[in-house]
């Protein structure tokens, strides 16, 4: 008896690790996203397949329910998978669409995920060398070519990946507290009330970041911006001129390359200088705008990074690869060995010393980590460097088109001029030129809103200056101008329903 029912489990495993099985799946699965793509990428789909939360959390039940209870057989198993393929596809959202200009999430390069699908496949993963050892000689060689780019020299500074930018803004800033407070680690805060002096429109994983370290969120101090809503050199030099007269320990001055609502770069030389004379440490978010450095028309807006202590670049933004590949960056390599201090005997081998120069897991938050350089490492030694410097300039390049086309429109009102790929904006009607603020603040969010439900466009929503407005971001480097065209259009077309209704 014990045999019979050992025999279905035995072929159920047998199922689910067949070779066979990947092979015949895996060619379905790129003949279905390729047909995706083709469709998507021709914007012949909606932007957002939007469905309200609970049909879509009960409808993915419902399927898991008919598993359990209606296995497939082998010869079934290629019709189910299809079928569950085109569930997903039609549920998500499009990035690939050129009409997709909201969050700063990018469409990657397609050819990247097959990259990463090797190394989610195999499981090629990090925390110690023997685990990972092509990982890691992926994952430092980017290091060592972003370091260059940079500015940096070679074995002056260190670097690590880590699962997207709030990880990585909270490691740094965990390695500029243990550098400030000496015993921290293992004393821990006590009494002390430290601060952290941050951009004021900074991201909210700074904050974040402050409250696991034990500073406190209330302890991030926000330093006033200038007119282009970038931090100004000079506030920041008083505030730390007030907080060293008053004794205060200060961890770290957070600058921002760009911050996030209207992707404003700061004045990084300038604020390096002020770091620098008043012996602060300086971290610079760079998790968007970093890829500028990889750009010969756009890399002076990161003019004196490379005088930061700390940084962080994203790869899964504007290198346009899957997420999540974040890099953080050290200037003083010594500085990437006081962020932990641990000890795993059963993990870390002691009778090679040599080898914990390359163990991750010393680095990272993370233990176990997934490979993920593998698609940015793939694409650039499929196509090169001068890949993502198209990318950059194309995005920057249209984004900056479309705010002259907006300067043309009366009922349109761009907030800013924009440095990079991001974008704010107003539309208001004649009709609500006297309006209150209000009023015009609920049309914007309700036009929005109506905007991406519909499918035809997806862009976000910001506040600039206490204003509400509409922001995009050209994440799709196949987004031409004649579908901004198109995006005001639309815009105005929905805008006159929402008055008449």
């Amino acid at each position: 008896m014990a045999d019979a029912e050992e025999t279905p489990s035995v072929e159920r495993i047998a199922e689910a690790f067949s070779p066979a099985n990947l092979h015949r799946l895996g060619h379905g699965l790129v003949d279905c996203l390729s047909r995706h793509l083709d469709s998507v990428e021709s914007a012949q789909q909606s932007v957002l397949n939007w469905t309200e939360p609970r049909e879509n959390t009960n409808r993915a039940a419902e399927i898991l329910a008919t598993a359990a209870s209606c296995p497939p057989s082998s010869g079934e198993l290629a019709v189910r998978f299809e079928a569950l393929v085109g569930e997903m596809l039609s549920r998500g959202h499009n990035l690939h669409d050129p009409r997709y200009i909201g969050h700063q999430v990018p469409a990657p390069v397609p050819l990247a995920g097959l990259f990463d699908a090797l190394g989610s496949i195999t499981n090629q993963v990090m925390a110690i060398y023997e685990m990972g050892p092509w990982a890691t000689a992926v994952e430092r060689s980017l290091v060592a070519r972003l370091g260059e780019v940079i500015g940096w020299e070679s074995d002056s500074f260190a670097g690590l990946v880590t699962h997207g930018g709030s990880l990585g803004n909270l490691t740094a800033l965990l390695t500029a507290r243990n550098v400030a407070i000496g015993d921290v680690w293992k004393a821990g805060m006590d009494s002390r009330s430290p601060v952290i002096l941050a951009h004021k429109d900074a991201h909210y994983s700074v904050r974040r970041a402050a409250g696991i370290l034990g500073i406190g969120s209330d302890h991030v101090l926000p330093v006033e911006l200038d007119a282009r809503r970038r931090m100004d050199p000079q506030k920041l030099d008083g505030m730390l001129h007030d907080l060293r007269r008053r004794g205060v320990q200060i961890v770290a001055v957070s600058s921002c390359a760009c911050a996030t609502p209207i992707g404003a770069f700061d004045p990084l030389e300038e604020i390096a200088q002020v770091c620098q004379r008043h012996e602060v440490w300086l971290h610079v978010d760079a998790a968007h705008g970093g890829s500028a450095l990889l750009s010969r028309k756009y890399r002076d807006l990161l003019a004196g990074i490379d005088q930061a202590d700390s940084l962080v670049w994203d790869a899964h933004k504007m290198m346009f690869v899957p997420a999540l590949c974040a890099f953080v960056f050290y200037r003083d390599a010594g500085h990437r060995r006081q962020t932990f201090q641990q000890d795993a005997g059963y993990l870390f081998d002691p009778s090679v010393p040599e080898l914990a120069e390359y163990d991750s897991g010393l680095l990272t938050v993370e233990c176990t980590k997934r490979a993920a350089t593998y698609g940015l490492w793939g694409i650039w030694a499929l196509f090169g460097e001068k890949l993502f410097e198209d990318m950059v300039d194309v995005t920057f390049d249209l984004t900056r088109v479309f705010y002259e086309r907006l300067c043309t429109e009366p009922d349109f009102e761009p907030l800013h001029e924009p440095q990079c790929n991001i974008l704010a904006f107003r539309h208001v009607p004649p009709e609500l030129c006297d309006a209150p603020e209000e009023k015009i603040t609920q049309f914007l969010l309700t036009l929005r809103r109506e905007l991406i439900r519909s499918g035809e466009f997806y862009i976000v929503q910001a506040q600039v200056g206490g204003r509400q407005a509409l922001r995009i971001s050209v994440m799709n480097p196949l987004t031409r101008f004649e579908h901004l065209e198109r995006l005001l259009a639309a815009i105005r077309r929905i805008g006159r329903k929402i008055l008449q209704s």
